[in-house]
């Protein structure tokens, strides 16, 4: 047995007569003071707030050894020692302390592809921070994947520090070899037994390398492509779906082979669908709203689509307490999912009172004349959704939610609308060009929530007032408008316009004379329904034609100089669009008629119908298709003989018919070959626009077809002109830029058949 040397033993032996002894010399006493040395970077104030010991408290060894675990946890510390002595009848305690050098400076080395800024922002490890090996160790863990995500999947990350004992401060090397970026040559697939690889391809973004694309390998986009080929194959009904991949690196790294390992697994089927606890509704209603029928291809998502469909039902009776519970039951033999959707269907609710926050301009009857759910009714969700889009509509609020607060009657709700305001004022000016108009230079100001009686901010009571100027080398506009679309707090409208427009004489885009007009009208109009709206209109205007050329056309020459047209006419509009600035989906359907003169004086007699309907669709959620026909007759009574020039119809350009130059559809000189414009027009066409750059830059594809026909009744009589291209809406701070190029696929007389260029850029209102 071997023996412990003597002086270990005296060593242990007065440990343990020495604690308890020292215990009882310091147990009874109070800490008097609390000092630390040595520390620099980290304030005596900030160490001393996270210890338990306190000057005034009783000493206690157990909550010093607490203390020490405590401040090394910081994790601002190499080393710390305390030392407790004697002071003025009580205890000193002091904590020495060594601290972690302070990082200075962080450098990145060898980092060609990617800059030192976006990789400083992927680490945890900051400048001003304390050293710390283990966490520098991990950032090079962080910057490996993400080097691996950015395509450089056999990148290396290393670090060095450089101390300054005197300063105590710390310079950080990260050191990277980047080795080379990695194309991919070739995409493999396999175990896709259902799908063709061109299907499965078609839903990823990662592509080998070709003369179009890079082929680069990035990880992070690969992932999202897993995901993708997943989610495609569990809306088909394959549940089990894995999906993993293989790589074959040469070239000395720097090719790749790829291959995407499909294992599809069973398809499932819908099997049985049963309806538990409807008591309000039949069964034969629910099963009519859902998606999932037997014998289609199960899906999670469609599922959950098909419970919100149930639940809309309930939401729009009033029953917004009705929760809907899925269960499905999956049969491996058979291949089948039973489907029970259970019902707690709950009470009908009631609106007890409706709450407006977070409007700070908007007075709170501007918004609530827009809602649809009123107290004392039944909580429908449709009336709720209704009140939002019409919000929306407004253009006055940037976000919009509504909530529910529970009352002291378990069948009433507090109906809450959060809005959070965007700005409705805007001064601008600036300059455009149009290849109608060519170049043009504009300032306005304009408040789409104006308050005329609100001094001095005039804002917040749902008006709206513009005033303009354009000014350029073809045209020239001014114009003050105000409309209050509830005057005197009635649902009537009343609005006013004054304007002056000039057009120079410029053949290339169909004026063949000076034209000025100054005029005015004045507007009164009411909402019939949620989408059915009506309007009366008196208008004045006076036309001045000079500058007529001698080789034009009498139809032209016999309007020189002034004339007057009072007219009044009236207009109705049915609107279902989901929102009016950025539709998706819905219907606007137009139609309004004006007399001229009679009655109402004025130098010209005449009727003018016109009407348009517009129709939106919306797949995918992305793209929008737009199918829009519009038509107009306009026939002469009374004493007038004719229909002067400036009130006929015209066709061609962008506005109208893409391909053709402006003005260039429809009836002209046969000596000039200046266009005279018709009596009748029908134009309809057909737009498709799609993202391509988030919200800001859209692409799109048209094709338009119509034709302008000299005598009124003579419309759809045929020779129809028609124009296809593509062109970009692009959202800029100033206002939409929008890009045509169009074809004519129609020859016509005096018109070289030719692609044409439409370009406009100007502020919009």
């Amino acid at each position: 047995m071997k023996r412990l040397p003597l002086a270990l033993s005296i060593i242990i032996i007065f440990i343990f007569i020495a604690g308890p002894v020292f215990s009882q010399d310091t147990s009874y006493k109070k800490v008097k003071l609390i000092r630390v040395k040595d520390n620099r970077a980290v304030s005596t104030a900030v160490i001393v707030s996270k210890i338990k010991t306190k000057v005034g408290d009783d000493f206690s060894q157990d909550i010093l050894n607490d203390d020490l675990k405590r401040l090394y946890n910081l994790g601002f510390f190499t080393d710390i020692s305390i030392d407790v002595a004697d002071y003025e009848d009580g205890i000193q305690v002091t904590f020495i302390v060594e601290e972690k050098p302070v990082i200075n400076s962080i450098t990145f080395k060898g980092n060609s592809s990617i800059r030192e800024k976006v990789l400083k922002k992927e680490i945890v490890s900051k400048e001003g921070d304390m050293l710390d090996p283990g966490r520098i160790s991990q950032d090079t863990v962080i910057l490996r994947r993400f080097y691996e995500k950015k395509g450089f999947p056999q990148a290396e990350v290393d670090y060095s520090s450089e101390i300054d004992e005197e300063a105590n401060s710390a310079a950080v090397v990260i050191v990277v070899n980047e080795q080379r970026s990695v194309k991919i040559k070739h995409i493999f697939f396999e175990g896709n037994e259902n799908y063709y690889d061109s299907r499965i391809m078609r839903l990823i973004t990662t592509r080998a390398d070709t003369l179009f694309t890079s082929g680069y390998f990035q990880q992070d986009v690969f992932q999202e492509d897993v995901e993708k080929i997943k989610a495609f194959y569990q809306m088909e009904g394959f549940l089990d779906i894995a999906v993993e991949s293989e790589s074959e690196y040469y070239n000395d790294g720097k090719s790749m082979d790829l291959t995407i390992i499909v294992s599809e697994g069973q398809k499932y089927l819908v099997g049985d669908i049963s309806i538990k606890g409807n008591k309000i509704f039949a069964e034969d209603r629910i099963m009519g709203v859902l998606e999932l029928t037997r014998n289609k291809a199960f899906s999670q998502q469609a599922m959950g689509l098909d419970m919100a469909h149930i639940q809309e039902i309930y939401y729009n009776e009033g029953y917004i307490m009705c929760r809907v519970a899925p269960e499905p039951t999956v049969n491996k033999t058979t291949g089948r999912i039973d489907i029970a959707y259970t019902i707690d269907e709950k009470r009908l609710i009631y609106v007890n009172k409706v709450e407006i926050a977070g409007n700070t301009k908007t007075k709170d009857i501007v918004i609530r004349r827009e809602l649809r759910a009123y107290p004392g009714e039944p909580f429908s969700g449709k009336d709720v959704k209704r009140s939002k889009e019409r919000l929306y509509n407004l253009g006055y609020f940037e976000e919009i939610a509504f909530d529910t607060r529970e009352t002291d009657d378990p069948e009433q709700r507090d109906l809450v609308v959060n809005v959070r305001e965007t700005k409705t004022g805007e001064f601008s000016f600036g300059g455009g060009y149009s290849s109608i108009d060519k170049l043009i230079g504009f300032a306005s100001i304009s408040q789409r929530n104006f308050d005329l009686l609100n001094f001095p901010t005039f804002t917040g009571g749902g008006q709206n007032l513009t005033l303009k100027a354009e000014l350029g080398f073809v045209r020239s506009d001014y114009l003050l408008s105000w409309t209050d679309p509830w005057i005197f707090g009635f649902p009537y409208s009343l609005g006013f316009d004054f304007y002056r427009t000039t057009h120079s004489r410029e053949r290339d885009v169909g004026y063949a004379y000076e034209e000025e007009r100054w005029g005015g009208d004045i507007r009164v109009g009411k909402e019939f329904t949620d989408y059915l709206k009506g309007r009366v209109m008196y208008k004045f205007d006076r036309i001045k034609m000079s500058d007529v050329p001698d080789d034009v056309v009498y139809d032209i020459r016999r309007e020189e100089g002034t004339n007057y047209l009072s007219s009044f006419g009236g207009s109705l509009t049915f609107d279902t669009r989901d929102n009016t600035f950025n539709p998706k989906r819905g219907t606007v359907v137009t139609a309004g008629v004006e007399d001229a003169g009679g009655v109402f004086g004025g130098d010209f007699d005449f009727l003018k119908y016109t009407g348009s309907v517009s129709q939106y669709f919306s797949f995918i959620d992305v793209f929008v298709l737009e199918l829009r026909m519009r038509g107009g007759v306009v026939d002469a009574y009374g004493g007038s003989d004719h229909v002067p020039i400036y009130e006929r119809f015209f066709a061609g350009g962008s506005n109208s018919v893409r391909g053709y130059s402006e003005r260039g559809v429809g009836p002209r000189d046969p000596g000039s070959g200046d266009p005279i414009g018709g009596e009748s027009v029908l134009i309809s066409n057909a737009e498709l626009t799609f993202p391509v750059f988030k919200d800001i830059l859209k692409g799109a594809i048209f094709c338009d077809a119509g034709n302008v026909w000299e005598d009124a009744w003579d419309v759809g009589q045929g020779d129809y002109k028609y124009g296809a291209g593509v062109g970009i809406r692009v959202k800029t701070p100033i206002g939409p830029v929008n890009v045509d190029w169009g074809y004519p696929l129609k020859e016509i007389e005096d018109e070289e058949q030719k692609g044409r260029f439409y370009f406009s850029m100007s502020k919009g209102f």
